[in-house]
C-alpha cells in the first residue's frame, strides 16, 4: 500500500530508528513512548490488521513473536515485557497496518486493564 505509514518504512522513504531487522520483519523505536522500552515491531508485508490475517502471513506474524524477547533484551528489558497487538477501531488500532508494540523497562508494566 503506497500510502501505509508503515510500508513506507520498510520501503525506506520514511526514517525509523530501525532495532532489528530480517526478511519477513522490522522493528524500530516508537516516536511516542510510554516506556523506557517501547518498540514496534511490524511484518515487511502489508497486513492491514490480525482481522485481515490469512494462512499465508502465518510465518510473518510468527517471527513478530519469535524475535520479540530478544528485542526486548536487546533494548533494556531482560527481565520480561509486554506484547501488545491492537485489532481494529475497539482494540485501538491506530496504524492499519498489524504491528506489535514491545513495553517494558526495568520497572514492572503494570496491570494489563483497569480493575
Amino acid at each position: 500500500m503506497s500510502d501505509c505509514l508503515f510500508c513506507r518504512i520498510v520501503k525506506g522513504e520514511i526514517p525509523a530508528a530501525k532495532v532489528y531487522e530480517d526478511d519477513e520483519v522490522l522493528a524500530f523505536k516508537d516516536i511516542h513512548p510510554q516506556r523506557p522500552v517501547h518498540i514496534l515491531v511490524i511484518p515487511k508485508k502489508h497486513i492491514t490488521s490480525l482481522a485481515h490475517a490469512t494462512e499465508a502471513d502465518t510465518s510473518a506474524l510468527g517471527r513478530m513473536l519469535v524475535v520479540a524477547n530478544q528485542i526486548a533484551v536487546d533494548q533494556g528489558s531482560p527481565d520480561g515485557f509486554r506484547s501488545i497487538i491492537n485489532t481494529g477501531h475497539v482494540g485501538g488500532q491506530e496504524v492499519m497496518h498489524v504491528h506489535m508494540h514491545i513495553v517494558g523497562g526495568p520497572e514492572p508494566v503494570g496491570p494489563m486493564l483497569k480493575r
